[in-house]
């Protein structure tokens, strides 16, 4: 895929329903953990814990936009972006995560809600961005069945209060990435490891997902109702028996296991046999209970892994090969830059016959930004973006059944475990001050999603480019 090719990429090459816009999460942006009624997460607890993040970093303040928000709507809005992706905290709203409701917390996602409204910006609502209250983690969290009951009704209390305004919502994120780093490696909240801890959390995510689903459908049938999965592109690094069987096993767990569920295909026993483990948590109406109709399925995706056999790497058998060890262009992440991988994974999913519609609900890079003169030049973003909305509007082309595509993300924000550190904002934030300053990328993207209803000139005059429009 050729750069010059993408550079002439028009926002009406995808029609006139393609859906554009961009992605957040509670935790990462909010702040305020403790204000207003709202408990711990178990974010809150994790990042505060010596050696979890990077620096010693914490997200107490993150981008503060628990107060700015309005100001940052203003400012998604001057950038022509009209569908805003972010998440509700569990515990802003039941700060104990089940019982007494936190009236302070459903007033603000109101406000949120409503300003989005007043000046055309759609609300995509996240009902779990891996911010479990702290209160149900002492009970077991993800690895207690009762967290069935819990996030019913926590869902049932989001949707009764705001289904009315919000149509579009996702029950979960990335369910692999909060299982795996969080119940497995123990590199994200809150921490647990081992198989021992994944297996009942799989499965009581897996069917929270499909009965949240089925609860936002119960209340309103014409909700839009998805859910996303964290998805790599996975090959072989040698052309080997043992690395395509290994591969075939990574891209198992990685990309089918989650989706494949909802689809009611059950689990992948014969491909990954430590899930036989699950039968001590199963019963008889699980079957029924796992399977949900989505409208629409997210993928986000970022890179690609090479995958070769490891006999010596438990439960998979397998290991990626880093792309630095490949001598290939990275993000800042260390994440191969791979356009063509979201491509081949847009025609994977498409090809399932349960999956009606998918979106890309999350993708872009980060890269060392740095402000100079009020600016700040990451072409290198700018470049990725038209890459990886290349390979969409590619599969498009082909039939492929995707209509939307989010980036990650509006502004800098707390990356999880690697802090404040790598920035994928179309919108740097000086933590310093708060400033917040349209990087060059998210200029670009002002200028694509231009309509003629949006004249370039009346963009001119009101768009905030830099500076001193949010200082605190």
């Amino acid at each position: 895929m050729k750069q010059a090719h993408f550079s002439a990429l028009k926002r009406s090459d995808f029609g006139n329903d393609f859906i554009w816009g961009t992605s957040t999460a509670a935790f990462q942006i909010e702040g305020s953990p403790y204000s207003d009624g709202k408990k711990a997460s178990i974010w809150d607890e994790f990042s505060h814990k010596k050696g979890k993040i990077y620096e010693g970093q914490n997200a107490d303040v993150a981008c503060d936009f628990y107060h700015r928000f309005r100001e940052d709507l203003q400012l998604m809005k001057s950038m022509n972006i009209s569908n805003f992706r972010f998440s509700i905290s569990w515990s802003r709203i039941l700060p104990d995560g089940t019982g007494a409701v936190n009236s302070a917390g459903l007033d603000f996602y109101d406000r949120l809600i409503d300003e989005c409204l007043k000046i055309g910006i759609t609300p995509w609502v996240t009902l779990y961005h891996w911010d479990l209250p702290q209160a149900l983690e002492r009970k077991g969290g993800w690895t207690n069945r009762d967290i069935i009951n819990w996030f019913s009704e926590y869902v049932k209390i989001c949707v009764t209060r705001f289904g009315d305004r919000v149509n579009n919502w996702m029950v979960l994120n990335e369910p692999l990435v909060f299982l795996g780093a969080g119940h497995f490696l123990g590199i994200h909240a809150p921490g647990r490891r081992g198989v021992k801890n994944f297996i009942p959390a799989m499965h009581h995510a897996s069917l929270c997902q499909a009965i949240g689903g089925s609860i936002l459908r119960d209340h309103n049938p014409n909700l839009n109702i998805g859910t996303t999965f964290s998805c790599s592109y996975i090959e072989a690094y040698r052309d080997r028996e043992k690395d395509h069987k290994a591969a075939k096993r990574v891209d198992c767990l990685v990309n089918r296991l989650f989706l494949e569920l909802s689809l009611g295909y059950g689990y992948p026993f014969e491909e990954l046999p430590f899930l036989k483990r699950v039968d001590k948590f199963y019963k008889p109406e699980d079957d029924q209970l796992l399977a949900f109709e989505f409208d629409f399925i997210g993928i986000q995706n970022y890179t690609r892994e090479l995958v070769k056999n490891a006999w010596w790497i438990p439960y998979l058998q397998a290991t990626n090969i880093k792309a630095e060890k490949r001598n290939l262009p990275t993000t800042e992440m260390g994440w191969e830059i791979y356009p063509e991988g979201l491509f081949q994974l847009l025609k994977k999913y498409d090809a399932y016959p349960g999956v009606k519609n998918i979106l890309v609900t999350e993708n872009g890079a980060a890269f060392p930004d740095h402000l100079i003169n009020g600016q700040v030049k990451d072409e290198k973003r700018q470049q990725y973006l038209q890459q990886y909305m290349g390979a969409v509007l590619k599969a498009r082309n082909q039939g492929i059944n995707v209509n939307g595509y989010f980036v990650w993300s509006f502004t800098d924000n707390f990356e999880w475990a690697e802090g404040y550190h790598p920035r994928f904002g179309l919108v740097y934030i000086d933590y310093k001050t708060q400033q917040r300053i349209i990087k060059n990328s998210g200029l670009w993207y002002r200028d694509f999603l231009q309509t003629p209803e949006t004249p370039k000139k009346a963009m001119q005059r009101s768009s905030v480019q830099h500076s001193n429009f949010f200082k605190p």
